[in-house]
């Protein structure tokens, strides 16, 4: 594969990634659960369950995906 076809998918994965963690990263309400995102209370601390667990965990697999990215970007 051509250095230059390399560097343009990796140019665009990093984008893409980029708006994947930045998304992720806003619906994640500090310490109130995903219910206050759509107008919900939660002043009660608790654990992550169903979508807040997912969420959690699709940050920290797109976040990896982009830094990985961005290194092989880097020592292309």
């Amino acid at each position: 594969m051509d250095k230059t076809i390399l560097g343009l998918i990796l140019n665009i994965l990093q984008i893409i990634f980029a708006v994947l963690l930045v998304a992720a990263i806003l619906l994640q309400a500090r310490g109130s659960g995903l219910g206050a995102v759509f107008g919900g209370e939660g002043n009660i601390f608790r654990t992550k369950r169903g979508l807040d667990k997912i969420l959690f965990y699709a940050t920290i697999v797109i976040s990896i995906l982009f830094f990985g990215s961005v290194l092989v970007r880097i020592l292309i």
